[in-house]
């Protein structure tokens, strides 16, 4: 192993996140909102055949998730992706997946913050808009910030209850809908044209993504090499079940459901009367705080870790001595996040989104045969049948869906590269001049 790949290079850090507390930050930073719309959608586009559409794609993204968590299985320091092209393809890659990734995570983020007042709304109408959605915006930004900033400890007990408060308005919602299911969804279900397949695929593969938000605080694991690839493997496992189980009850409860704005929320007035409505608009709520948590917990991280790499300025590197924690690159991505919500910058941002989250994927898909050849092998790392056949398909995958993104996506993406390409020149000057 090099000395990258070490924890010793990360003093301050206090190692307190289990295999558990990764599978929460995964599970978190993988559901949002999309699963509490995307389900008429499926409908609309493939009728019964629908629940075995998320099945496919779990199986698609598990050979993502199998890659990160052998890469992942080499390094022991804060990064993720930014430690694993760094690695492998030098300091200039590895700055480039940070920024982009921080900068789609910060728009992420501010959009999600509107969007979760805005179903908080629904409990109390001056949040739906004006000065009190903006004052609540604000009070989500700070508080996460704050929460982060006292300790890594706080952090994962905020993404605790919240995949609890997440998991328990669906879980029920499952359990009352399951005995209502149609058995021609096993027997009968007509699989739809290759065309339309592939589109509605793409659209609900991004409900899988975001698993990679956990791989990025591992020098904070307690046992980073061991922990983070059970961690993602079985988060994933579990999560495609449960997806499928969702949208089993889904199109057996309401199969006309397809042009439904809130279709689990219509579902839950179906099985539990306006009641079961409220739940499950507090669980949107609940899932869409996790999101945001899991987000602030991991993001800041690839700043402080860019930082440590020598592409952003030490400042960002600094952790407090009191709490333990990166303090000024969770400040700096708070605020950022917070003033990408008040300006409403955010929107734009969006077109890159997607595209930038697939060339991360390739990116570190890709360094997999260069770190095996650097680093080798140790005993009892996390490993995959097949060699790299597994690699190669999630290859192939990544870039397959990367051809499906819009001109508008590729343009606004390669001006923030090329942006990011100053600011990394910049950095690196002033680095010098301060060393």
């Amino acid at each position: 192993m090099t000395m990258s790949t070490e924890q010793k290079s990360e003093p301050g850090l206090r190692k307190e996140i289990s295999q558990l507390g990764f599978g929460a930050i995964a599970l978190n930073g993988t559901i949002g909102a999309g699963i509490f719309a995307l389900p008429a959608y499926a409908i609309g586009r493939a009728g019964l055949f629908s629940p075995w559409i998320y099945v496919f794609c779990g199986l698609l993204i598990m050979a993502i998730v199998l890659v990160f968590a052998r890469v992942s299985s080499y390094f022991s320091v804060t990064g993720g992706p930014v430690t694993y092209t760094t690695e492998a393809f030098g300091p200039f890659v590895g700055f480039q997946a940070g920024w982009l990734l921080t900068l789609s995570r910060a728009a992420a983020f501010a959009a999600n913050s509107h969007l979760m007042v805005t179903y908080a709304g629904w409990f109390w109408e001056p949040l739906t808009d004006g000065a009190w959605h903006t004052v609540a915006v604000l009070l989500i930004c700070t508080l996460l910030t704050l929460i982060n900033v006292i300790g890594i400890r706080q952090g994962l007990m905020a993404v605790f209850a919240l995949t609890v408060l997440k998991l328990l308005p669906l879980l029920l919602l499952v359990f009352l809908g399951i005995s209502q299911t149609n058995p021609e969804i096993f027997t009968s279900a007509t699989i739809p044209p290759l065309d339309s397949l592939g589109e509605t695929t793409l659209v609900l593969f991004y409900v899988f993504v975001g698993f990679e938000t956990a791989v990025v605080p591992a020098g904070e694991a307690k046992n980073a090499r061991r922990d983070i690839p059970l961690a993602l493997v079985r988060t994933i496992l579990a999560i495609t079940v449960f997806y499928f189980l969702i949208q089993v009850v889904s199109v057996s409860v309401a199969p006309e459901m397809s042009d439904s704005k809130t279709p689990l929320a219509d579902i839950a007035l179906i099985l539990m009367g306006s009641a079961g409505a409220a739940i499950l608009t507090l669980g949107a709520v609940f899932s869409i705080s996790g999101n945001l948590t899991s987000a602030m917990l991991s993001a800041p991280r690839m700043v402080y870790a860019m930082s440590h790499l020598g592409s952003l300025p030490k400042w960002f590197g600094v952790v407090h001595p009191k709490f333990h924690t990166p303090a000024n690159s969770i400040l700096f991505y708070g605020v950022f996040a917070a003033l990408l919500a008040l300006s409403g910058g955010f929107v734009w941002l969006a077109a890159m989104s997607t595209v930038v989250r697939l060339l991360v994927y390739v990116t570190c898909v890709a360094t997999l045969p260069v770190l095996h050849r650097k680093l080798g092998e140790y005993e009892g790392q996390f490993t995959l049948w097949g060699g790299m056949t597994i690699p190669v398909v999630a290859l192939i995958l990544s870039v397959g869906l990367l051809t499906q993104a819009k001109l508008e996506s590729w343009l606004v993406t390669g001006g923030f590269v090329l942006f990011g390409s100053v600011l990394y020149l910049v950095s690196g000057r002033l680095g010098k001049k301060t060393g």
